[in-house]
């Protein structure tokens, strides 16, 4: 019998040596990975697991061998089928439902997606809710047996959040996180992280940056203040930090060699970085546009939870998406007629009275009303009642609009980018499709500089605290996610790296404590809004930054440090177990996660 384990040395198991400063996280592509909905914990996760065993079992030569698998999910719920070798970032996502039926039907998996093996999944896909495991809440085991029923390898993994797996050789504490599928394709750079923050930056200027070893990142960083002292020393932007340690360009003393560099480390040359960044926000982008022209009017599961993104989009009527048709008189799939929505070159606008700035809709098509608004309240009385108005503003509108569209496609198990995790995967996509729509001139150099700034945020959380739910509570998801787009707005607005890291802190400092406790155990409430929530939160969490002119009382690293003691004083009914708050409040009873 086998006993499979990622075949990555761990340094800190291995050597006696005391351990030495190391990069933060990896890559930004670490962060932000294309994958499907609901949960990139319980869905995203597993799936990549299931690939890694399922390579290990081919690289063994035991695949064709295999008669019969057992899952056990210790607490972490998944797809049905998470052995059938399935990429998250290229799976179809609308096979997904047909296939467990298929599973469900024919009590079979195709292992690898081509060897048929006997597989019930309500014999052979076992969750154990009631145990709370050491290592990490999220765990799974893989084991896999013969026809003679004699074990031939089994295995654990742990999902750790925003689609990270890691077992028990690689040390939850460390970061020595995969989320490749093929090991034999992740460079050992990646996987070692040896390299010394203090060799990197070393205070001595005669020493000649061109002479280390450029197996490794030329700016390694752990903390803010680190990543701060970086930026100041070689007179670069938070952004240009971390692509240079996507690249392996020491811009203090020339280029290196760009392909025996590549060779070493990470294989993206600026072209590479430019196309990868490019395809997140494309199906970011992509993600929105599904969200607000959705057929669907509820989401999947028994809440019966209704779809607002395209009602809330049609109801700003300014269409960035040109051919959504919008029922004129109630959500699309009523029946309804339908209209085109008016382009915002088609409006004709006027200000509001007493609302500088704010605008109203004079030449779109408006809603046709027979009747005088209903005024609620008594009008013999000293206070009369207000009348019914409606106002617009341009900011939380449009940001909530767009992320509960991202939030409802991941819902409903969508394509769906991590950023950092699925459950928070709104707030960065919303704030970057309003910073692309109201302020910027130049889209790609945008792009480019808020998804690289929120990805350096979300590194220091991933390695000082979590981005975890089942750790950490909803702080560590929508909390991080406001805390990186926060970072993000301000970078695109020209701050300076210390005011970007202040605006980081603000995002994260008003979200200490936020708990996870979805009702039904899904995705979706309070999920939705709080995505909403934190978008907004995260625009004005920069405006802060940016008018404080330098001066503020907590650090990043300290509000990390206070998130990764409040996570840890949190109760675990309120980590994504659904065992108190709002999922015991309202009346709805419990069921396995519809994952």
């Amino acid at each position: 019998m086998h006993r499979l384990l990622l075949r990555r040395p761990a340094r800190r198991c291995f050597s006696s040596a005391p351990p030495r400063p190391e990069h933060a996280v990896i890559s930004a592509f670490d962060l932000f990975s294309i994958g499907v909905g609901p949960s990139s914990s319980h869905t995203v996760g597993p799936m990549r697991a299931g690939r890694i065993f399922i390579n290990d079992l081919k690289d063994l030569g035991l695949l064709e061998k295999v008669s019969k698998v057992k899952i056990n999910f210790l607490s972490a719920a998944s797809l049905p089928d998470p052995l059938s070798g399935s990429d998250p970032e290229t799976i179809d996502t609308g096979t997904i439902p047909s296939r467990y039926e298929a599973i469900l039907e024919n009590k079979a998996l195709l292992l690898n997606g081509s060897h048929r093996i006997d597989y019930d999944m309500d014999k052979d896909m076992l969750w154990r809710y009631d145990l709370v495991l050491k290592t990490h809440p999220n765990g799974m085991r893989f084991s896999c047996f013969d026809r003679n029923g004699d074990m031939l390898a089994t295995n654990e993994y742990f999902s750790v959040g925003g689609g990270f797996v890691v077992n028990e050789k690689t040390k939850v504490d460390e970061n020595l996180f995969y989320k490749g599928v093929d090991k034999k394709m992740v460079h050992g750079a990646r996987l070692h992280q040896s390299h010394s923050i203090a060799d990197s930056d070393s205070a001595d200027p005669s020493v000649d940056e061109s002479m280390h070893d450029h197996s490794h990142p030329p700016y390694p960083f752990d903390t803010g203040n680190t990543l701060l002292a970086l930026t100041k020393k070689h007179n670069m932007t938070i952004a240009q930090i971390v692509h240079d340690n996507e690249v392996g360009i020491f811009t203090s003393s020339g280029e290196i060699p760009l392909t025996s560099y590549l060779q070493k480390f990470f294989g993206y040359s600026d072209e590479d970085i430019h196309h990868k960044l490019m395809r997140i926000w494309q199906v970011m982008d992509e993600c929105i546009h599904t969200g607000v022209s959705s057929q669907e009017t509820t989401l999947p599961g028994r809440l019966g939870v209704r779809r607002r993104a395209p009602m809330l989009y049609r109801r700003l009527m300014r269409g960035f998406y040109p051919g959504i048709a919008t029922p004129a008189f109630t959500s699309i799939g009523a029946g309804m007629p339908s209209a085109s929505i008016e382009s915002p070159l088609s409006e004709r606008t006027e200000s509001t009275p007493g609302s500088p700035g704010a605008k109203a809709t004079t030449g779109g098509p408006l809603l046709a009303s027979s009747k005088p608004p209903l005024v609620v309240g008594s009008f013999n009385h000293a206070i009369l009642p207000m009348p019914p108005r409606k106002t617009v503003i341009p900011a939380m509108d449009f940001l909530s609009c767009y992320a509960i569209a991202v939030n409802e496609v991941n819902a409903a198990g969508g394509r769906i980018v991590t950023s950092p995790t699925n459950g928070a995967a709104g707030v960065i996509p919303g704030v970057l499709k309003y910073i692309l729509e109201f302020v910027s001139d130049d889209p790609e150099k945008s792009i480019k500089t808020f998804l690289l700034t929120a990805s350096a945020v979300g590194m220091l959380f991933k390695r000082g605290s979590t981005i975890s739910a089942a750790e950490g509570g909803c702080q560590a998801e929508v909390g991080v996610a406001c805390s990186m787009a926060s970072a993000g707005f301000a970078a695109c607005m020209g701050a300076s790296p210390e005011t970007v890291l202040q605006a980081a802190e603000i995002g994260i400092e008003h979200n200490l404590g936020l708990t996870c406790d979805p009702i039904d155990g899904l995705v979706q409430v309070p999920c939705i809004e709080r995505n909403s929530l934190g978008a907004v939160k995260a625009v004005t969490a920069a405006q802060l930054s940016m008018a404080s002119h330098g001066v503020y009382s907590v650090t990043l690293d300290e509000a990390i440090e206070a998130m990764k003691v409040t996570a840890a004083d949190m109760s675990v009914k309120y980590k994504e177990t659904s065992l108190s708050g709002l999922a015991t409040s309202v009346k709805i009873p419990l069921t396995v996660p519809a994952c």
